[in-house]
């Protein structure tokens, strides 16, 4: 449901006359953070396992300044068939123009279809900050300091 704080983002369809059919992104219940994306693939596309396949989703648009969109593998499709993406999440930032297309890789172990139409991925809005860096000579000391990867056991 829109709200005044809900941002409003221009979609354009890139080829209207041809992909009338594709579903423009949308939610699918009432309390989706995501909306679904869907594959605008002209036929029938597999992918082998390891493959990545660059999918054309037929729109275009314009976020908001101060928003990006993240474009999130869909959990079922990650489960059932191992179907992931490159660069989770990807960044979708406010001021590119161009076609959104989904990084799909098929992770599983059998080759995967996608269709015309077919859900492919999500896009979640968020607010971006912009932060400013100081440069200093040394930080604060933290109970955690310098401990990385593991460093509270398994």
């Amino acid at each position: 449901m829109a709200s005044e704080a809900s941002p409003v983002i221009r979609i354009c369809r890139l080829h209207p006359e041809m992909d009338a059919d594709i579903p423009l992104p949308c939610y699918m219940t009432p309390l989706s953070a995501g909306m679904d994306v869907y594959a605008a693939v002209e036929q029938d596309v597999e992918i082998m396992p390891g493959d990545i396949f660059l999918a054309p989703t037929g729109f275009s648009m314009a976020i908001p300044e101060g928003y990006e969109a993240q474009i999130r593998p869909r959990s079922g499709l990650a489960v059932r068939y191992g179907i992931g993406l490159v660069n989770s999440p990807g960044t979708i930032d406010a001021d590119y123009r161009g076609e959104i297309r989904i990084a799909l890789i098929n992770w599983g172990k059998q080759p995967y279809t996608i269709h015309r139409r077919d859900r492919i991925a999500q896009m979640v809005i968020h607010r971006v900050y912009r932060a400013a860096f100081v440069a200093v000579n040394s930080l604060d000391t933290t109970l955690r300091d310098a401990g990385g990867f593991g460093h509270t056991g398994r």
